[in-house]
């Protein structure tokens, strides 16, 4: 009940460059995010974020992960945090970063921050082996947070 509550008041007000595209219920959503600045890595594109809810929403973190299976079709961003997959290694949506005070609308905007402030058109180290190997849903892997100044 508490977290069907605190979904449904996301759909009233978002931050610019942040649309609810998808939310047929309270198991998955999909949300487009936009960088607002001039970042020339990602001016003009959309992209296309999938989150997945568990039933322990808000204790657990959503999954959250950017996607291609969209029409139209959205790029998934170059960035040293985001696997060519789509999934996004950011502390706040692990675990251990997770707090339940988080929400769609924080989440959006950390993204959308930690997007806004890349310089490095790149994937992160191990990308391609991580892609290929990988079978764990994105909350369970146990990334090292050892970069922050992306």
């Amino acid at each position: 009940m508490f977290a069907s509550k605190r979904l449904g008041k996301i759909q009233k007000s978002l931050p610019p460059g942040i649309d609810l595209v998808s939310a047929p219920d309270f198991k998955e959503w999909q949300m487009d995010i936009r960088v607002l600045d001039s970042n020339p890595l990602y001016l003009n594109q959309t992209y296309r974020l999938r989150f997945r809810f568990s039933n322990n929403y808000p204790i657990e973190a959503p999954e959250v992960t950017f996607t291609t299976l969209t029409t139209p079709p959205r790029p998934i961003p170059i960035h040293p945090h985001v696997y060519s997959n789509g999934i996004i290694c950011l502390d706040l949506l692990g675990t251990q970063g997770w707090s339940p005070v988080q929400n769609v609308e924080s989440v959006c905007m950390s993204i959308q921050s930690m997007l806004t402030g890349n310089t490095k058109n790149e994937r992160p180290p191990g990308n391609e082996e991580f892609v290929a190997r990988n079978t764990q849903r994105p909350r369970d892997i146990r990334f090292v947070y050892e970069d922050s100044s992306v």
